[in-house]
């Protein structure tokens, strides 16, 4: 989409300038007046024009770290309509062109009905590194607390009490503190009910703290349930992305009762209300602590939790709300694995190895203007945060030797990864697939028998056949039609679309899941108009942001690339909304163990958001037990 019909707007972030937001939709262009600040409010003021993007390679930008520390040294809000981009005309086919923010007071107000203090909020549970003995338990505050704790008790257990330990940073755009904590929980009893509070010396709630019920991961093989999906968004329709669909999805989280949830990246969309990041963030948590705090949730990043002036990744926002299992990499949190029952789960940051950028960009005219008192520089336009390549490698021979370790470990059946971006889409109004990934990960996947591969990204689902190799020179150049290398994935098997039960010791199932409760449902799918068959977008390429139609605008182009998706084998068509669930039976000695996977989706979500999800798949995955 194009801005050129926009007027210049007003995108210094501080405390006295407001402005209006641009918001293209369609090719059109709205202006929304900003709203006034509560007196506890950070800088609501203009937008500046960050989109969900398009491949792009970064020019040189440098951006420092922020106040913060990594290591461990260390309300209900009303359904609003929502600022939103229509299904089709979302980002134009994902992001073509920029996307302003609508800013919204609705969190600062929230924030200025109390006095700031150690009130504990945002609760959420993640694994530590072995789910069987330890969980972190993490929350936030609106301003820094004394004596932060948690107190854990089960039935027959003496209560103990854990510190939790200080993380913040300062947001590098709108200049506001954010105050974290993490208790880290270990010598647990495998698949045990614990129950916890947590409290401060300065909680307004000390006589009746927060608190919430855990269950920590079972020993060796057992069953177990867990669930997934990914590009959640937050319910305050002020948020650019966000829908009251989200809340919906959190409670369908917790009517399925998993041991823990996989978020797949994009959580909240902070990056595309750069004004408001931390109540963007803090919007998020609070909704999802509904399920958070009674089960881990273990996210991987996205492309939109890379934000501009939040560190080397622009991940220091998502890094100061988790604590997740260690890599021993120079990245710590930015990927990692644990193992529940015979599963491992490995989850990776695809920003690493993706040609496609989506993250952060300043399409203009203006500049992005950070507050005066983060002393940073404006973000000129045209200027994309693009990352790809930062790890070095790191994170790939990290995942080689993880992947490796566990071939050879007979007390692991299961291999599931998640992440964020798609080696296996064809969807049309989305972002597609991406060699990236295809290039770096497939093979390893293939070499070390991965049986899932879980994402998000594009806001739909869609199941693959399993796939193992690739055709070569199978797909053609978007615009001329040559012929270019896309490494198109080969499904294995037979390709019967009402196929249900797979043995996936013969190929890698991919699994799109990008349904959580975004305002941009994307389930329109790509067909070859010549044969009928379904047809995917490929990024081969970084695509460097371009000189739009109006002056001194960019916009980010589609993917470069086409293929038959002759990989596809199921795609809903009816909403872009759902919820993924695995069952997991360890199976006898000497017999099948299997993985039932059922989705649901929420018909009517698309037009209105419901809180009803009806089953629309199930497959079953099985292959033979491993025994020492």
């Amino acid at each position: 989409m194009s801005t050129g019909g926009a007027r210049r707007a007003i995108v210094r972030i501080g405390r006295h300038a407001c402005g209006v937001a641009v918001l293209s939709q369609r090719g059109k262009t709205a202006l929304r007046q900003c709203r006034r600040p509560g007196p506890r409010s950070f800088p609501a003021h203009a937008p500046a024009v960050l989109a969900h993007g398009r491949a792009v390679p970064l020019a040189p930008h440098q951006t420092n770290t922020p106040t913060m520390s990594n290591q461990d040294t260390f309300p209900d809000q009303p359904n609003e309509p929502a600022a939103s981009v229509s299904r089709r005309g979302f980002l134009k086919l994902a992001g073509v062109s920029s996307l302003a923010t609508a800013a919204g007071g609705l969190a600062a107000a929230r924030a200025a009905a109390s006095n700031p203090d150690g009130t504990p909020e945002q609760v959420h549970l993640t694994w530590g590194n072995d789910p069987t003995s330890e969980v972190v338990i993490s929350w936030a505050s609106l301003a820094p607390a004394v004596n932060p704790r948690a107190r854990i008790v089960a039935d027959g257990e003496p209560a103990r009490t854990v510190h939790g330990v200080q993380r913040l940073y300062t947001d590098g755009l709108n200049g506001e503190t954010v105050f974290t904590y993490h208790a880290r929980v270990h010598g647990l009893k495998p698949d045990t009910r614990y129950r916890y509070e947590i409290t401060a010396d300065n909680d307004s709630n000390a006589a009746q703290p927060f608190s919430a019920n855990f269950s920590t991961a079972p020993r060796g093989r057992a069953p177990f349930r867990f669930t997934s999906y990914g590009d959640l968004a937050t319910p305050n329709g002020a948020w650019v992305l966000s829908s009251p669909q989200s809340r919906f999805a959190v409670q369908a989280v917790e009517q399925f009762q998993p041991l823990f949830h996989l978020l797949n990246g994009d959580l909240c969309y902070a990056n595309l209300n750069p004004a408001h990041q931390p109540e963007v963030w803090r919007d998020f948590g609070n909704n999802n602590q509904t399920s958070a705090a009674n089960r881990p949730w273990m996210p991987c990043p996205g492309n939109h939790e890379i934000e501009f002036n939040n560190g080397p990744q622009g991940l220091d926002s998502y890094l100061a709300r988790y604590t997740l299992p260690e890599n021993g990499t120079h990245f710590p949190g930015r990927w990692y694995s644990f193992r529940v029952s015979s599963v491992l789960f490995v989850s990776l940051d695809a920003d690493d190895v993706v040609y496609q950028d989506a993250a952060a960009f300043v399409g203009g005219p203006a500049p992005l203007v950070p507050a005066a008192s983060t002393g940073r520089p404006p973000i000129e336009p045209g200027t994309s945060f693009y990352v790809r390549g930062y790890s070095n490698g790191e994170q790939t021979r990290w995942l080689e030797r993880t992947l490796r370790h566990a071939a050879h470990d007979d007390d692991i059946d299961w291999i599931v990864v998640q992440m964020h971006q798609d080696a296996l889409s064809s969807s049309k109004t989305g972002n597609g697939s991406d060699k990236g990934i295809r290039e770096a990960w497939l093979p390893l996947f293939d070499r070390y028998g991965v049986d899932l591969v879980l994402c998000g990204h594009d806001h739909d689902y869609e199941r693959s056949y399993p796939v193992r190799g690739c055709n070569h020179r199978a797909g053609v150049d978007a615009k001329t039609g040559e012929v270019v290398e896309t490494l198109q994935p080969r499904p294995v098997g037979s390709n019967d679309p009402d196929r249900t039960k797979f043995d996936t010791s013969h190929g890698t199932i991919h699994l799109i899941l990008g349904g959580g409760g975004t305002s941009a449902p994307l389930d329109v799918y790509g067909e070859n108009p010549s044969t009928g068959f379904a047809q995917a977008k490929v990024f081969t390429k970084p695509n460097r942001p371009m000189p739009g139609t109006a002056p001194n605008t960019f916009v980010r182009q589609p993917a470069d690339a086409l293929e038959d998706a002759i990989w596809s084998a199921r795609r809903d068509t009816g909403t872009g909304y759902g919820i993924a669930v695995f069952d997991h039976d360890p199976g006898k000695p000497g017999g099948q163990t299997t993985i039932t996977m059922r989705y649901y989706h929420a018909p009517g979500a698309d037009q209105h958001p419901t809180a009803q999800y009806e089953l629309f798949e199930t497959i079953e995955l099985s292959k033979k037990r491993r025994e020492r």
